[in-house]
């Protein structure tokens, strides 16, 4: 009874890895790091041939494997989501659109922390605007939104996920 348990458990927790190694791999092919994917792929799958193997063994007689199988399988792509979060992986484009009165004011102080910072002018509704470009890694990007509000807190900010940048400021892709 006790082994069918521990099988069970090894079951969940590995089908948790790979999935997670899963998530990982897909996150970092489609930023544009295929070698490592393809290293992290590997691994994957050969967990995962020796997991379904251990799963379709003797199934008839013990379906309660599908059951575990499948709740890891739910539970690692949950946990590889959050893996992938802390890992921060990539690059992203944080667009600031601000009151043209406050956006020299704000490009020196973000420049100030070491941002390197791309304005343009622009029209809103009522009032003449700057939109400012930023690529920053990831990792970096709650830090510098934070800093933004800090300084500026009636501004509209936007971040989205790029594939890797060649060329500019800072620690891109040459």
């Amino acid at each position: 009874m006790w082994i069918q348990v521990l099988i069970y458990i090894a079951i969940l927790l590995v089908k948790i890895v790979e999935v997670t190694l899963a998530t990982t791999r897909i996150v970092l092919i489609t930023r544009g790091e295929r070698l490592k994917g393809a290293f992290i792929g590997f691994f994957e799958v050969c967990i995962w041939v020796i997991l379904v193997s251990t799963v379709l063994k003797d199934i008839s007689s013990d379906p309660i494997k599908v059951f575990v199988y499948a709740l890891g399988f739910a539970l690692g792509n949950f946990l590889g989501s959050v893996f992938e979060e802390k890992l921060a992986i990539g690059t992203t484009r944080v667009e600031v659109i601000v009151k043209e009165t406050d956006g020299i004011e704000l490009i020196n102080r973000i420049r100030e922390h070491g941002y390197a910072v791309t304005s343009i002018s622009g029209e809103g509704m009522y009032s003449k605007r700057t939109v400012l470009i930023m690529h920053v890694k990831r990792k970096m990007a709650t830090k510098l939104i934070r800093l933004i509000h800090q300084y500026q807190e009636n501004v509209v900010i936007t971040v989205n996920e790029i594939k890797p940048v060649y060329g500019g400021f800072g620690t891109l892709k040459k």
